[in-house]
């Protein structure tokens, strides 16, 4: 997903207190934050979002599409596009591109999901490529299990683990969906990757 984020303090300056995901949930309850506005809190600091290009929204609607035909192999499991993910101990609250949760939307009612009940998420970079690594670094750290990190730029799946280096799989290649500890599938990296068809030209 790409954002942009406000600048830190200057060197020197006393550190603000960061936001806890709790502060910020009650922020946005309570109408102090917009629930439409074009933020998200990360790692105690609330930043802004940048409207996504042509081939940022393609590839993110491929990958929905991809884990959405999977629903019989993860039964259980929901597609959540673009909506808040609460990862309490990285003070942060996400909006990735698409995570696969746990549940049904009614779940939600009174929160976002939590680290326990989410199965991997997925942020398509292309500008925002350095970012989006460091971010995946941030969440899987903060006990989500997998993040994907969809690199249009060299055309490939970065996928990041807790204590691990992150997994470079090519548009060969295939990435392997684990749920509840059980293999379901192998999506290949080719179908998430946008491409032309030969027809197309360029406007």
């Amino acid at each position: 997903m790409s954002t942009v984020e406000r600048s830190e303090s200057p060197p020197g300056r006393a550190r603000r207190q960061r936001m806890s995901v709790e502060q910020y949930e009650r922020l946005i309850a309570h109408g102090v934050i917009d629930a439409d506005a074009p933020v998200e809190l990360i790692e105690g600091r609330i930043v802004g979002k940048m409207t996504r290009g042509d081939a940022h929204c393609v590839a993110a609607q491929m990958v929905q599409d991809a884990l959405a035909s999977l629903r019989g192999a993860g039964s259980g499991w929901l597609v959540w596009v673009e909506k808040p993910v609460a990862i309490p101990d990285r003070r942060s609250m996400p909006e990735p591109d698409v995570s696969l949760v746990r549940g049904v939307p009614a779940d939600y009612l009174d929160g976002a999901p939590r680290p326990d009940r989410v199965a991997v998420i997925v942020e398509v970079a292309d500008t925002s490529l350095r970012r989006d690594r460091r971010r995946a670094r941030i969440f899987v750290a903060g006990g989500i299990p997998e993040c994907w990190v969809l690199n249009l730029v060299q055309g490939r799946l970065e996928v990041f683990r807790p204590g691990a280096d992150p997994e470079i799989i090519g548009p060969e290649g295939s990435v392997e969906l684990v749920l509840d500890g059980k293999l379901v599938a192998r999506i290949a990296v080719a179908d998430l990757l946008p491409r032309r068809k030969a027809t197309d030209t360029p406007r």
